[in-house]
């Protein structure tokens, strides 16, 4: 089977390289004019996935808030992945999993390869019980997008505290899933997780020969310009993600799918 990586650079080729986020947020749901319940996040998600899944290379629901609704929430959300890749979509899953031994690989196991009952291309992962906590999950093939330097303020102190051996914890990060990427023959299937919001020149990228999920695009203050600063003006390998910024413009499928539309056209113009 072909490697998350190779299939990336397939996709983006086709399709552009936004990644465009569902997420049911409470607000989004009162926005659309749906109740707060399992019906309402249905109607907005398979909406959403109507109209995004034909559009981009990569969609990346967003767990959390189909969890939220318990049994009934993770059901649309098995429904939303299988939907977007029956659409020709790319599915990145963000449930940001991370832990030792068998339960990484239960993870694993739920999440990725042809038998997992939610069955993605690629998942988030959080690598802070230690990068080789996540060998469940590599080298099989699928994607994996490891947090290295988020968005979020709170990250700072953490991600850029220098180790002993004079590199910041994200460019550790960065360096170990670079290292699960040499010698592929396009993009690694190991990508990074780095907010679109941080500072250029806090991380140097030109080894992972993998992709880069960029949060923080749109809704956050991120623009393209902030995008080509950190990564270069041709965003190689770079999934910048939106959600709310384009799905505010539901529940209209036109008006959803305009918004998408422009959203690529700021990327490539």
């Amino acid at each position: 089977m072909t490697g998350f990586g190779a299939r990336l650079v397939e996709a983006v080729a086709a399709r552009g390289n936004l990644c465009a986020g569902i997420d049911p947020h409470p607000g989004l749901l009162d926005a659309w004019g749906l109740d707060r319940d399992p019906g309402g996040l249905e109607k907005f998600a398979l909406t959403a996935v109507d109209v995004l899944a034909e559009e981009v290379s990569v969609v990346k629901p967003q767990s959390a808030f189909f969890e939220a609704y318990g049994p009934p929430g993770v059901a649309v959300l098995a429904r939303v992945v299988e939907h977007a890749r029956d659409r020709g979509a790319l599915v990145l899953l963000d449930v940001k999993r991370g832990d030792i031994g068998s339960t990484m690989a239960a993870y694993t196991a739920a999440y990725l390869g042809d038998a997992a009952p939610v069955r993605a291309d690629a998942i988030t992962v959080s690598p802070y019980l230690g990068f080789g906590s996540l060998a469940p999950a590599l080298g099989a093939g699928e994607g994996l997008f490891v947090l290295a330097r988020t968005s979020n303020p709170e990250a700072g102190g953490l991600q850029n505290a220098l180790l002993a051996n004079g590199k910041t914890v994200a460019q550790s990060i960065v360096d170990e899933a670079a290292r699960c990427n040499a010698g592929a023959a396009s993009l690694g299937d190991v990508g990074v997780v780095v907010g679109a919001t941080i500072e250029p020149g806090e991380l140097d990228l030109t080894g992972l020969n993998g992709p880069v999920l960029a949060p923080g695009f749109g809704a956050q203050g991120a623009t393209v310009d902030d995008l080509r600063r950190l990564f270069g003006a041709d965003l190689p390998g770079v999934l910048p993600a939106s959600s709310r910024d384009v799905l505010r413009h539901g529940p209209d499928p036109v008006a959803l799918r305009d918004a998408v539309r422009r959203t690529q056209a700021s990327l490539t113009g």
